[in-house]
């Protein structure tokens, strides 16, 4: 099984508008705490070792070449 990496949520407007609404009116500390626990229960619902990994690895790729000047 393979990482989805192109677009494939049916509403991802709604989708983003919901996870903005779910951070709104917390602290710095608990928006960084609902995001690990966010990717903590997605990662158990996905279950595939490798499709995790390869999120792992693209999530890191796209940080990095975001930061470079």
């Amino acid at each position: 099984m393979n990482l989805i990496t192109e677009p494939n949520l049916s509403a991802p407007d709604d989708f983003y508008e919901a996870l903005i609404d779910t951070h709104r009116e917390l602290a710095l500390a608990q928006s960084h705490e609902l995001n690990a626990k966010l990717v903590l229960l997605l990662a158990n619902h996905i279950g595939a070792q490798g499709v995790l990994v390869q999120a792992l690895h693209a999530a890191r790729a796209n940080v990095l070449e975001g930061s470079m000047p």
